[in-house]
């Protein structure tokens, strides 16, 4: 008598419930399954979610503040423009926090302000302090979102 396993169809198949070809598919399928997230799961770890921070401003080729060189007449330009921005008390309080660095006599500017406004205002006081010195401005503008006052 020939019979037929009821859960793959072998001829000749041991009784009900006791077939090894099917739960070995399954595993096999099983194995193939995980080994197919392995493969995937490095590529995606690869790509690391960015953190909220100041990555963005700093992801950029212009000089930032630890790279400012200790050189007198640098440091005393630095100075005297972030006094100038700090002492106008019409700017807000990003502008006045604003990041200055100075390296070889050309001045860079980074950070948010409140508006175009103050980003030219703080561009003309730079200006005035830093004479003929060249000044790349990277200052932004933030967004109304960013500048709603914390609870």
């Amino acid at each position: 008598m020939n019979l037929e396993c009821a859960d793959c169809g072998r001829a000749n198949a041991p009784l009900r419930g006791m077939c090894t070809i099917k739960p070995t598919v399954n595993k096999i399928a099983i194995v193939l399954g995980l080994s197919a997230f392995a493969i995937a799961l490095p590529a995606s770890a690869q790509t690391p979610a960015t953190s909220p921070d100041n990555s963005r401003a700093n992801k950029t080729a212009t000089p930032t503040a630890d790279q400012q060189k200790e050189n007198a007449t640098d440091r005393k330009l630095a100075q005297d423009i972030r006094k100038s921005i700090t002492g106008d008390k019409s700017l807000s309080t990003y502008a006045h926090n604003v990041k200055v660095v100075v390296q070889g006599g050309t001045v860079t500017l980074k950070g948010p302000v409140r508006s175009e406004e103050e980003k030219a205002a703080v561009e003309a006081k730079v200006k005035e302090v830093a004479g003929t010195a060249p000044v790349q401005n990277d200052l932004t503008v933030a967004s109304k979102e960013n500048t709603s006052p914390r609870k």
